[in-house]
């Protein structure tokens, strides 16, 4: 099946059975890798931990030699992939045991142009670890909730209830940060 023009990716990304060209990995990467680095780091809440796994997922998808079905194919199998990468590094004894408060500079890493959203994404990174991605994947990737359980291997009513916990998660934890940024504003005016 040929990819639509419009897509980034052509037909020869999906065509299976020997490994990528150069060129086609590039594209790849550039399609998708800020979606990788996100779950990862939905996951892991580490910003190292997310380029290590971005990279591990990118080196499979050189490797991978069957074909995909189209663009579509090959993006929830990124996505797979990355959750599965994610989960065995938190499996690990050593990752267990280290510390992880976000680092300093993550705050000024823009995700996004607008500073609303990314206060808001920055908030759904803060959830607990099994309301992100799935969050994430449905919001932000924008996946039917039965194409997020596939993705993440739970069933359809998992989804709908961590969906609507992380709702009132976030409206709980962005009220407090509207509420914290007001009173900073006013104290600096």
């Amino acid at each position: 099946m040929a990819l639509p023009p419009s897509s980034p990716l052509d037909s020869d990304m999906c065509k299976g059975g020997d490994l990528m060209t150069r060129d086609e990995l590039i594209r790849a990467v550039e399609a998708y890798r800020a979606t990788a680095f996100r779950v990862a780091y939905g996951y892991t809440g580490s910003y190292e931990d997310s380029e290590d796994i971005t990279q591990e997922v990118f080196l499979k998808l050189y490797r991978h030699t069957k074909p995909f079905k189209d663009e579509e194919h090959m993006k929830a199998w990124l996505i797979r992939v990355t959750v599965n990468a994610a989960k065995s590094l938190l499996r690990t004894s050593w990752r267990q045991k280290r510390d992880y408060s976000p680092p300093a500079y993550l705050e000024s890493t823009p995700y996004y142009a607008d500073v609303a959203d990314r206060e808001l994404f920055d908030c759904v990174m803060r959830l607990p670890e099994k309301y992100r991605a799935v969050v994430y994947l449905f919001f932000y990737e924008d996946y039917p909730v039965e194409k997020v359980a596939k993705l993440l291997g739970i069933s359809k009513s998992a989804v709908t209830t961590r969906l609507s916990r992380a709702k009132e998660e976030l409206r709980r934890t962005y009220a407090k940060e509207e509420i914290r940024y007001e009173r900073k504003y006013q104290e600096d005016v």
